[in-house]
């Protein structure tokens, strides 16, 4: 039954993966047509949460049971990494950008060894390692590499949000009084979508651009079809899936698995974009699934077995 529950866990965490590495795909398309890049993320966190809303009402209970939980999904896990990693790609490059955010698994394992002081298998630790080291090589680090120290703190702070990001997701799983994840996803959307609003200032947005349409690999589409995908696809169901990964597998293990988004991104990229994939990115993409193949092969230690209490030899003869 355990078995089966990770495999379901691994299934989901890959579909999460899937999903939110095919937002840049239908986003890009969208903002070469003339939308700015942060009205991208408003439509993208206010649609979810338009899409989810009818919802709220049913999980209401989640205000008064888990309002601190519900506060810190939509702060961090929803705005936090957009707007950090806006930032940061505002400043740096974009492969050093998406590295720097997708330290986040890593940052995990930290938390989760010695801020909540549990044990963190060898293989997710392994696996979290080939991982950076592949995403690295997808991203190629080395090419026009200029550093700004703003820019990689907003990066740092992306993948510390994203970190967070898991945990939020995994708070709770273990007690009586677990938090249904359509809930926390549609709560988190809403705050979200108000901390957005303010950073994006919405009023501001070109609509006709959404009138219009976008040309993804010589195919054109119209921009509501490739809006549609995003708010659907790349955020309502892969924040749902992401979510109940992580309950089934672990925040440490469904971390790793995460870092496939990068790769999806960039072969999609290649796929649909015609942008093109070196030897690098191709080696690159093969360590961050040698990675995430480690992370989740990874078995939890055994405890060890309790010694038999010994008895007093007095009491045991009285």
């Amino acid at each position: 039954m355990q078995a089966s529950g990770k495999n379901a866990g691994l299934g989901l965490a890959l579909l999460s993966a899937f999903a939110f590495g095919g937002s840049g795909v239908a986003a890009k398309p969208l903002i070469e047509a003339g939308l700015d890049p942060l009205h991208m993320v408003w439509f993208r966190v206010a649609g979810a949460a338009l899409v989810l809303s009818p919802l709220a009402w049913r999980h209401r209970d989640l205000v008064r049971r888990k309002p601190a939980l519900l506060a810190g999904f939509g702060l961090v896990a929803v705005a936090g990494v957009q707007a950090f990693y806006f930032a940061s790609l505002s400043r740096i490059p974009v492969g050093v950008a998406l590295l720097l955010e997708y330290l986040g698994p890593a940052l995990l394992l930290g938390w989760i060894r010695f801020v909540q002081r549990k044990p963190v298998t060898k293989g997710a630790a392994a696996g979290a390692a080939v991982a950076v080291v592949g995403l690295a090589c997808v991203v190629e680090i080395w090419a026009g590499l200029s550093l700004d120290l703003l820019g990689v703190l907003f990066g740092i702070a992306a993948a510390c949000c994203q970190a967070f990001y898991f945990i939020f997701a995994d708070q709770g799983a273990d007690g009586d009084d677990v938090p249904d994840p359509l809930g926390v996803i549609v709560y988190g959307m809403i705050v979200g979508t108000l901390v957005v609003t303010v950073i994006a200032r919405p009023w501001e947005i070109d609509w006709q651009v959404l009138a219009g349409q976008a040309s993804v690999g010589g195919t054109t589409l119209p921009a509501p079809v490739l809006l549609g995908w995003v708010v659907l696809i790349a955020t309502v169901f892969a924040y749902l899936t992401g979510v109940v990964s992580v309950r089934k597998l672990s925040p440490q293990v469904a971390g790793v698995v995460a870092c496939l988004e990068a790769v999806v991104a960039t072969v999609l990229a290649w796929i649909l974009l015609g942008e093109h994939l070196s030897t690098w990115q191709i080696v690159g993409g093969g360590l961050v699934l040698g990675g995430a193949f480690i992370a989740q092969s990874s078995r939890p230690a055994a405890p060890a077995p309790a010694e038999p209490a010994v008895l007093d030899r007095e009491t045991t003869t009285a």
